[in-house]
């Protein structure tokens, strides 16, 4: 299902300025708890089956956009093998590659680490790549850059998966939940980053302004790209969006 709108009026949902809050450098170590405090565990639940996604595709190269810790990549290579595949694993954090690097080291001649800004790679050539993959990251850079990217960097025919937060189509449930990450996150998040403030407001802001699943798809759709579909996950808390860069672009 897709729905073709004029892109939002602010593209950094979460308003996250990377280059002035080093958030995920001192919370790297910690991140892989946020995300279980976050979702209650229901994030691997997620992260399992885009894993299964991105390696049901058909690539030769993989580029894993703001791959964190490397837990998507953990969770495809756990179940396949590359097979003569080429993964790159990039994030513009050095700490979370750090962790990526130790977590991924069985992997070693299989997976690439770089430092790479999603919003801008000029170290990756045009069409380069067959398959494009990020995961619960659009919602805190700008994602109009970032799909961009994600549309040059592809090879013609070369898809793309994102991972992302989305909206519950019910809506008293979706205020509900909203009510709920306003309430408890706060909480939670300063127990589990030892007072750093920035890790869940940044996640506030970023689900609670995040356009709904129809809405993003219709932003990927304004990028360039085309067969875009998404599949709901947990109500709607977050979708899996995929789509193709069109042949002969």
């Amino acid at each position: 299902m897709t729905m073709s709108v004029a892109p939002q009026s602010n593209p950094n949902a979460a308003e996250f300025a990377w280059k002035s809050d080093d958030i995920f450098g001192r919370i790297a170590s910690r991140y892989d708890l946020l995300c279980d405090v976050f979702s209650l565990g229901i994030h691997r639940l997620w992260k399992r089956r885009v894993a299964r996604r991105i390696a049901g595709e058909s690539w030769s190269v993989l580029l894993d956009g703001a791959t964190g810790t490397g837990d998507i990549i953990l969770r495809m290579l756990v179940n396949e093998r590359a097979g003569g595949r080429t993964i790159i694993a990039a994030d513009i954090s050095e700490k979370m590659l750090a962790i990526a690097q130790c977590r991924l080291a069985p992997w070693e001649g299989e997976v690439q680490l770089r430092q790479l800004d999603a919003e801008a790679m000029p170290a990756v050539p045009d069409s380069s790549v067959d398959a494009y993959s990020m995961s619960l990251v659009m919602k805190i850079c700008d994602r109009h850059r970032a799909l961009k990217e994600a549309f040059r960097v592809l090879r013609p025919g070369g898809r793309l998966v994102i991972l992302e937060a989305s909206n519950i189509p019910w809506r008293p449930l979706h205020r509900a939940y909203l009510a709920y990450m306003h309430v408890c996150m706060p909480l939670l998040g300063w127990l589990a980053t030892a007072g750093d403030g920035s890790a869940y407001k940044y996640l506030l802001h970023g689900i609670r302004d995040f356009p709904s699943a129809e809405a993003f798809a219709g932003e990927i759709e304004s990028h360039g790209f085309e067969g875009v579909t998404f599949e709901r996950l947990s109500l709607g808390i977050v979708a899996i969006h995929t789509a193709r860069k069109p042949v002969g672009k």
